[in-house]
């Protein structure tokens, strides 16, 4: 049953003590998913090794049959001792483990007298094979909580499970620490357990074979001291020696003679003979490349692996490829910038989001953020202000590809405004006009608009040669109202003479957007004029870091917390500050409006104002490019940001702190420059350029595998 598996019993607690899992296929030892009935493969289970697991992640797991737990290696690593002919040795080597690398309390026994210690890393590092022992960690994981697949019995923690330790109570090891020990250890072994020889080729590997058979001396040499020639058996000192003569020709023969030399059997003439005998037609630095990898060797990257290729001084492309590898030429300075990693806000801004994401089948955690904020935002506008007049207003888009989940957090939104009773809140789903957003702003001053393919609307406001006049005003209005939130927005003069169609002003406008869209549409419908004239600027582009979040199959029907219900009416009410039944309530000037200013902390005015120094040198360094528009409006954005969540908080005494400043800001700058690197790749105001930089994508896409010209033009005719 579901609720006794493994994971439904461990995986919080596991989570919790901080440990990356895996959900594991019953009666396998390999990640698995739970899909339409029947358990298949995991292929992208790595992804997991790179960002902490999800609540969301162990409450769909938990509701998988017999899902067991596996534990992703890279902050932990797992020594495994795969001995079962001798019981005494191999309880001698986990002595040894635990005299060398700490007395870990985490042992694990799935078949005795087999066994696996477990530690935690210094810093995550590739895994170390000698087989029988190996040191799992970085690209592998391990078993936790499970039943063995021949003993059909639970995996066995004899002294505390993992699920009882947080990972800080293992000792801490180094990958020089785990090779020291594994050669120590491996030292112990008899004759008849050691690898005399060299594995053939795993099919994960076959993608070296076309490897360029040419390599270069210092990449051989390098990896050779990885490949000891300890008494190897025969056919495996043949592979070497072929591979060698393969990689270098003529001028490898003195390493395989020396190679050749450090086993006591060695015979000169005869391995000189053999040399000469060795026509490889295939076989080359690939193989020696890949032999010493699968031992722990991690080429330094000064290293030059294809010895097809000329490489005399500085690469001819080495522009191009830094470019599209994200790291700067040689000798060229960029700022550092620390890794982000989404933190949820407290308040109600993070409730919302938990709401959200708590009821979605394929929770979308960014996306979620960004629609709580602009609701919140409507809701508080013409309630709330900075010390600097700045008000709540955002647009915001999230981007995510079809069937992502991306819709889910309007539906929220448009849920609990009704049953809260703040419905009028809520604009139409789709905007017709210029003059109809205007209308739909003076009937409501604060109000916030969900528009779903917001691409394919951009595309047609953003059109001015092709779209009607209508159509385009929209955009016009936006820019407009954007600005004019902490002010009065005049609006537009007619040539009428019987009063009928009389100048309506909005007092203090607060418009805030939402919108969500794939990145297809979105970047195609965007020209370089929409990054200069500041349109694209006023938005938060929010994109999706995973399009298809694992299901949750367990929701269903859903009802908001009467809490969340009582913090959004309550912030609509302006924590009981406003006075009057109409305060506020028209867009003309026949009512007050006066919102309620929210302080900042010291140390959070010290922290804007280093941000608006830091940003003063990004703009003038950044002068004359298409970027200044979003630069200038990184610190506006994050105020903003501050104030929504500091209001959220506490609606009654509302304070931006430290605390809420650094969150706002960090957020705001990571996704900004992501724009920017996205505008650098997508936006192109000329078909050549646009053909050019989907060039570039396919080549980035190829990675360090490289790509042929001719993979090059079926790629690009297919786009």
């Amino acid at each position: 049953m579901a609720e006794t598996s493994y994971m439904a019993r461990f995986g919080a607690r596991l989570v919790t003590n901080g440990y990356a899992i895996l959900p594991i296929g019953p009666g396998t030892k390999k990640p698995g998913r739970f899909q339409r009935g029947a358990w298949t493969d995991y292929p992208e289970w790595n992804r997991h090794a790179e960002r902490p697991t999800t609540e969301v992640e162990v409450t769909t797991w938990s509701a998988w049959p017999e899902c067991g737990i596996g534990i992703v290696g890279g902050a932990v690593a797992a020594v495994d001792i795969d001995i079962v002919e001798d019981p005494e040795l191999a309880l001698q080597i986990e002595q040894l483990a635990r005299q060398r690398l700490g007395d870990t309390p985490a042992l694990r026994i799935g078949r005795a007298p087999k066994r696996m210690l477990i530690y935690r890393t210094a810093a995550p590092f590739r895994g170390i094979k000698h087989h029988p022992l190996e040191v799992l960690c970085l690209g592998q994981q391990f078993l936790a909580y499970a039943d063995h697949p021949d003993t059909c019995a639970p995996y066995v923690w004899p002294e505390e499970g993992l699920a009882d330790l947080d990972i800080t109570d293992l000792p801490e090891i180094t990958t020089e620490t785990a090779a020291a020990f594994l050669d120590e250890a491996y030292a112990l072994l008899p004759e008849s357990l050691r690898q005399r020889g060299f594995s053939a080729m795993s099919p994960a590997a076959e993608h070296l074979r076309s490897h360029n058979q040419v390599g270069t001396r210092p990449a051989i040499q390098a990896a050779l001291e990885w490949l000891p020639n300890l008494e190897l058996d025969y056919d495996s000192w043949m592979r070497v020696g072929m591979a060698l003569k393969g990689a270098l020709g003529e001028a490898g023969k003195d390493l395989f003679t020396d190679w050749s030399a450090q086993a006591a059997k060695d015979v000169p003439a005869t391995t000189a003979k053999a040399w000469t005998s060795f026509k490889p037609d295939r076989i080359g630095a690939g193989t020696i490349y890949h032999l010493a990898m699968e031992r722990g060797w991690q080429p330094d990257a000064s290293l030059r692996l294809d010895g097809s290729m000329a490489c005399d001084g500085k690469h001819p492309a080495a522009g191009l490829l830094s470019r599209l590898d994200g790291h700067p030429e040689e000798g060229v300075e960029t700022p550092a910038s620390s890794p982000f990693t989404l933190e949820m806000p407290d308040g109600l801004v993070g409730d919302l989001t938990d709401y959200m994401l708590s009821t979605a089948r394929r929770p979308q955690p960014l996306l979620s953020l960004g629609a709580s904020l602009c609701a919140i935002g409507a809701l508080m506008g013409r309630q709330y202000r900075t010390e600097s007049n700045l008000r709540s207003n955002l647009y915001v888009v999230g981007i995510a590809d079809s069937g992502s989940g991306k819709n889910h957090a309007r539906e929220i939104i448009n849920e609990v405004f009704f049953e809260a009773g703040l419905a009028h809140h809520l604009g139409g789903n789709k905007i017709a006009s210029g003059a109809g957003l205007l209308t739909a702003l003076h009937r409501q001053p604060a109000i916030l608009f969900q528009i779903d393919e917001f691409g394919m609307f951009l595309a047609a406001a953003a059109d001015r040669r092709r779209s009607p006049r209508h159509i385009t005003e929209i955009l016009d209005n936006m820019t407009e109202l954007y600005t004019a939130a902490g002010g009065i927005f005049l609006g537009a003069e007619y040539a009428n003479r019987d009063g009928s169609n009389e100048r309506r002003d909005i007092v203090q406008p607060c418009l805030c957007v939402y919108g969500t869209t794939t990145p297809l549409h979105f970047w195609g419908a965007l020209q370089g004029a929409n990054v200069v004239d500041g349109s694209l600027a006023r938005f938060l582009i929010l994109p999706s870091d995973e399009d298809y979040p694992d299901e949750n199959i367990a929701v269903g029907i859903r009802q908001a917390p009467q809490a969340l219900i009582h913090g959004l009416q309550g912030v609509a009410a302006g924590g009981g500050h406003q006075k009057g039944n109409l305060a506020g309530k028209t867009a003309d000037q026949n009512t007050t409006v006066n919102p309620t200013i929210v302080p900042m902390t010291d140390e959070a005015r010290a922290r804007f104002k280093a941000l608006s120094a830091e940003l003063t040198e990004e703009l003038r360094a950044a002068a004359g490019t298409a970027f200044t528009a979003i630069l200038a409006r990184i610190g506006e954005n994050a105020l903003k940001l501050a104030l929504i969540v500091a209001v959220g908080r506490d609606p009654a005494k509302p304070e931006i702190d430290l605390s809420v400043a650094d969150w706002a800001i960090d957020f705001v700058r990571h996704y900004a420059r992501q724009t920017m690197e996205a505008v650098e790749r997508h936006v192109a105001d000329t078909e050549t350029e646009a053909h050019l930089k989907r060039l570039k994508e396919v080549i980035r896409a190829a990675g360090a595998n490289g790509i042929t010209k001719s993979e090059i033009t079926r790629a690009v005719d297919c786009r």
